[in-house]
This record gives structure tokens, sequence and C-alpha cells, in this order.
């Protein structure tokens, strides 16, 4: 299971995780190859409701993003994030990525 970027990175989408992450598993907030750029430029109003995510085919469970987040938005897992009451957060991950949730509970 991957780590999970959840609700508290909406509108914030700072990229401090993006840059210690060693496989550049981090995207978004628009592109699924984008690192943050788009964000360098946007207003805040613009950011609203947007967030980065972490490609689970690609994260390594390294930990690395979970201490560079300034918000605390970085779960460990997807079970941790779902009993957080951030399910919505692992499904908009997943479709971010194209990819189905599998829910396994």
């Amino acid at each position: 299971m991957s780590f999970i970027i959840g609700k508290k990175c909406e509108g914030v989408c700072d990229t401090a995780c993006v840059d210690v992450c060693p496989v550049d598993c981090i995207n978004g907030p628009i592109s699924v190859t984008g690192r943050g750029e788009e964000v360098e430029n946007m207003t805040e109003e613009e950011k609203k409701g947007l967030q980065l995510y972490i490609d689970p085919t690609e994260c390594i469970n390294c930990g690395a993003c979970l201490y560079e987040c300034p918000v605390d938005a970085i779960y460990d897992d997807e079970e941790i994030a779902i009993a957080e009451g951030e399910l919505d957060a692992v499904k908009k991950n997943y479709k971010f990525y194209g990819q189905e949730f599998k829910d396994i509970s």
C-alpha cells in the first residue's frame, strides 16, 4: 500500500514533499507527470480544491515525504488514511492516476 496525501493538502499544494521524493512519484495538481510546477504561478484562489497526489504504483514507501509536509497531509498508508476518514482522498488519488481503488476491507 502506498502513502496517501489527504485533504489537508487541498488549496496548499506545497511541493516540499516533491523535492525529497527519491522516485519522483508525487505529482499534480493537474498533470500526472507534473511535480507541482503547475502551482508555482497560481494564486491562492486558483489553488482552491487542488492538491498533490502520490502514484501508488511508483511509491516505494520510504517515508521521506512525511517529514517534509508542512500541513501533515501525508498518511503512512491507505489503511491509516481510511481510518482517519480519508477514503475520498484515497479514491481521488487512484482516480488521478487513472486507476481503480479496490477496497479490501
